[in-house]
């Protein structure tokens, strides 16, 4: 067993540093604690919740880089390195300020199967019956009888129409080509507003999963009228053995206590960037075990099946609202198959994963169970009850 990873060293900023607009949340000890907004340039981060109170009031206004650049930054909470440092539980001074999830009461929603690689793996899993064992094979031959690049189909079109017949007579379809190829994307509940976790914190699987995997993401933030307004990093934490055996566990493969990781900050939409960078960026993912074991990949949201604003469609309009605004996870690039221990990839306690954009940094969270992982007990409540002790009611 090798010396417990650090997850500060691993930290890395944006290429060129903070030039652009970012914001986030930090639990802020003091008379009276609690989470305060914050934006971040060079030379620190400064809380700013005397001009919103919430992340979720900020992005409903009519510029909200506008109004980040013109926040007073009277209180430097210190530096990026020190928040970082002080983000990871194993190195904590709850005297001093660390990092949270940089979203507060908006909605989390994820769209599924919007790549064509994890789309051959969720079929891979339905197929295995959620057993490890079985996916090599499965795979192999997955591969073989659909025997078209998954990657050249649009999504709804006549040719994914055809292909959907053809498999369907071949006794091939199932739910995850459905929504793969088909007309209606995935979009489902991820997690309860104030539950994500942010940078450092101890990310979990479920206690009874013997198969899963992290799922690094672009998630987009909306206002409360669907419109994108910045975009960060997430952990979809999946767990294969779960859903494998059956679609109708998505909540319980998705939503459980701290399985979704967001952060370190949303970089807002502004001059410097939007939704075009947002559609190019490459993502990386390093996996670090304990016991030795590393994982590297990269791939490109260029190979994405359905466009962002395809994705928001799917999930806000006349069919649903969300009056505090929403995060949307936009969907994997990966399904690691890497060998661990001859059974292909399955997390192990204390893996260290690192999810990397350049234009958005670094969100880093190390791996635990639910059960032991921090338990979720500030909700909605608790953000009214202390916003109104630390007189910011006003501002929410």
């Amino acid at each position: 067993m090798v010396a417990p990873l650090e997850i500060a060293t691993r930290y890395r900023a944006p290429n060129g540093g903070y030039m652009g607009t970012f914001v986030g949340r930090a639990w802020v000890p003091g008379a009276i604690p609690g989470p305060s907004v914050v934006t971040v340039d060079d030379e620190g981060v400064y809380d700013i919740s005397a001009t919103a109170a919430t992340t979720s009031a900020l992005f409903d206004a009519a510029d909200p880089a506008g109004r980040v650049a013109a926040a007073p930054r009277k209180h430097r909470l210190g530096s990026v390195a020190e928040l970082v440092a002080n983000s990871d539980p194993r190195h904590r001074d709850t005297a001093k300020p660390w990092l949270l999830a940089p979203i507060d009461l908006q909605a989390v929603k994820a769209a599924g199967v919007t790549f064509a690689a994890s789309l051959l793996e969720r079929v891979v899993e339905e197929h295995a019956k959620g057993d490890p064992a079985a996916a090599e094979a499965a795979r192999r031959a997955l591969v073989a009888q659909v025997g078209v690049d998954l990657s050249k189909i649009r999504p709804g079109s006549p040719q994914a129409q055809a292909l959907r017949a053809a498999l369907v007579e071949r006794g091939l379809w199932s739910q995850y080509l459905e929504v793969g190829i088909g007309p209606d994307a995935e979009v489902f509940t991820k997690a309860q507003p104030l539950s994500a976790i942010g940078f450092g914190a101890d990310v979990a699987v479920h206690p009874r999963s013997n198969w899963n995997n992290p799922e690094p993401e672009i998630v987009i933030v909306a206002s409360s009228t669907g419109h994108v307004v910045g975009a960060t990093l997430g952990n979809d934490v999946n767990l294969r053995d779960f859903e494998g055996r059956s679609a109708l566990l998505l909540g319980k493969a998705k939503d459980n206590n701290a399985s979704t990781a967001i952060g370190p900050f949303v970089r807002l939409f502004d001059d410097g960037f939007g939704l075009d960078e947002v559609r190019s960026a490459e993502v990386t993912l390093r996996v670090e075990g304990e016991d030795g074991f590393l994982l590297d990949a990269t791939s490109s949201m260029a190979q994405i099946s359905r466009d962002v604003l395809e994705l928001v469609d799917a999930t806000f309009g006349g069919h649903h609202q969300y009056p505090d605004g929403f995060a949307l996870f936009l969907g994997t690039m990966f399904a690691p198959t890497q060998e661990r221990d001859g059974a292909g990839f399955t997390h192990k306690l204390g893996d260290v994963v690192t999810i990397a954009s350049p234009h958005l940094g670094t969100l880093i969270n190390r791996v635990t169970t639910c059960d032991v992982a921090a338990p979720w007990n500030f909700g909605v409540r608790a953000l009214i009850a202390n916003l109104h002790a630390r007189g910011l009611c006003g501002s929410t």
